[in-house]
């Protein structure tokens, strides 16, 4: 789920905030599906996954001599019963670290569950946020914010200066209602907050500092929000970038997957790939559940009028915090799950 809000409003027309910001965010995402294309599959003979790859080839050359010894130990020990189920790392490795210039095959099972990773999230955003309810939410948080940069330079003046400055605001303002009603329809929190803009536009006399940080916020608060939202979108980001790095480093946990120990490195290198992955779809499904609660309460009544504060505090800081939680608490189920097969199927062949 990737949406840019740009909160540089008093420079730049609403209609180019908007555009920009959907430009952008759809040029991040491309961004990265290049990069993985570029890293997995693409020359990656002479690129850094070939290098890795070259380097887990190494790791599977120095630890095969210990696979070997331990191969050795246990044919006097068992009479050939074990040691014919371990031959089968050194055949599972080659094949694995084979790299044909265009993506070895292990570079393409990345890529694959990466997509598939995707396509899941992808399934869950769609149908949880099937009325944009996280952007509305999202909106109905800065909106105030985007009102407020265009009428605050009108609280320093007086009397007609005032009165003027307040209508060219609200004639921007009004630019953005619009768009919101085109993208969302006539929701009760979009009426509401222009009534509250025009209450100020058409009020007479000198309007009250109350009154008025009442519908703006202060400037601090603003830049909290600024620095949360930004927060969150980081975070998006970094998830996508934890996850290209730990399918960079996939051959060297494959290379040394002939270690003689219980828990294979290929392993934890699948686990903590899935890992972040859950962290990927937990943090969208918690968003878009937490954002329909604001959209379906608060938003549908003209009446009230939410501090949605802790709507951005929550995306920024708390939603990543417990998507990562639920990622170490389902990694850890996953790890556990493939050591126990992987036992079992030791024990059977």
């Amino acid at each position: 789920m990737e949406l840019a809000i740009k909160l540089i409003f008093a420079q730049v027309g609403i209609d180019q905030i908007i555009d920009t910001g959907a430009a952008t965010s759809q040029s991040i995402a491309e961004g990265w599906d290049k990069q993985w294309l570029d890293l997995l599959q693409n020359n990656t003979s002479n690129n850094l996954y070939g290098a890795l790859t070259n380097l887990g080839i190494f790791f599977a050359v120095g630890t095969l001599l210990f696979f070997m010894i331990q191969f050795l130990k246990d044919l006097i020990s068992y009479e050939y019963t074990r040691p014919i189920s371990a031959l089968i790392w050194p055949f599972i490795v080659v094949v694995l670290l084979s790299n044909s210039g265009n993506g070895s095959i292990l570079s393409n099972l990345t890529l694959g569950v990466r997509n598939f990773l995707n396509t899941v999230n992808q399934q869950v955003v769609v149908s949880a946020d099937a009325d944009k309810i996280y952007q509305q939410a999202l909106n109905m948080s800065v909106a105030e914010e985007v009102a407020g940069s265009f009428l605050r330079p009108c609280q320093s003046l007086t009397g007609e200066q005032q009165s003027q400055c307040f209508v060219k605001a609200a004639e921007k303002v009004n630019v953005l209602w619009q768009r919101y009603r085109n993208i969302y329809g006539n929701k009760s929190w979009i009426n509401r907050l222009q009534t509250k803009v025009d209450n100020i536009r058409y009020g007479t006399g000198i309007v009250s500092e109350t009154s008025f940080n009442s519908l703006l916020g202060s400037t601090v608060q603003t830049s909290i929000k600024n620095f949360l939202v930004s927060l969150q979108y980081a975070f998006q980001n970094l998830i996508e970038a934890t996850m290209l790095l730990i399918a960079a480093l996939g051959p060297i946990a494959v290379g040394g997957s002939l270690l003689p120990v219980a828990g294979k490195p290929i392993f934890a290198w699948l686990t903590g790939f899935l890992s972040i992955g859950i962290a990927k779809i937990s943090f969208n499904i918690i968003a878009v559940l937490t954002a329909a609660v604001i959209v379906n309460g608060p938003g549908q009544n003209a009446n009230v009028d939410p501090d949605l504060m802790w709507f951005i505090i929550f995306l920024g800081i708390l939603a990543p915090i417990l998507s990562l939680i639920v990622a170490a608490a389902g990694g850890f189920a996953v790890f556990s799950a493939i050591s126990s097969t992987a036992s079992l199927v030791k024990e059977r062949i």
